[in-house]
């Protein structure tokens, strides 16, 4: 067996959100130069913010990239299917 790594960025958004006053996916994509669906994607974990992208959010909120995003590294074993 093969040990793979896998990275998961998380985010804080959604609470940053909700300290600034309940600011909306909207403002927020508005702030940030982008679409409400691409806020919804990275909220949701669903897409990873460029880097330019992920500075510009935390700017928004007047917080350092590190108080929005966060990741996690682990190791998991994974099959070798070749016999």
């Amino acid at each position: 067996m093969n040990m793979a790594i896998e990275i998961l960025i998380k985010n804080k958004i959604r609470e940053l959100r909700f300290f600034a006053g309940e600011m909306t996916q909207k403002e927020l994509a508005q702030k940030a130069g982008v679409s409400r669906q691409t806020i919804i994607a990275i909220e949701g974990g669903n897409y990873n913010p460029s880097l330019e992208l992920a500075f510009k959010i935390a700017d928004v909120f007047d917080v350092s990239i590190i108080e929005v995003f966060t990741y996690e590294r682990t190791e998991t074993e994974k099959r070798n299917t070749k016999a």
